[in-house]
């Protein structure tokens, strides 16, 4: 399959894209579960769970992330 000049370009932003918000709710999530504690975080509940969550969530999107990269660059994609 062939892909098009602007599919490659759109899956390598996506996957930049991904990655970079990944980094970002692990240090927000690092930051809530050390900082912040057991206080509660806007009215959703305690900010040291919802650190987790964003901690647990950012390696997720990190990795996809990677694995997107990863794939394009040995299907010779990007």
């Amino acid at each position: 399959m062939k892909f098009k000049a602007w599919h490659s370009w759109f899956l390598a932003g996506t996957a930049l894209l991904i990655y970079i918000l990944g980094g970002i709710a692990v240090m927000l999530g690092l930051a809530m579960i050390g900082i912040m504690g057991n206080q509660d975080f806007l009215g959703w509940g305690e900010s040291r769970g919802l650190g987790y969550l964003a901690f647990g969530l950012g390696i997720i999107f990190s990795i996809l992330g990677v694995l997107i990269m990863r794939i394009m660059r040995n299907r010779k994609w990007a």
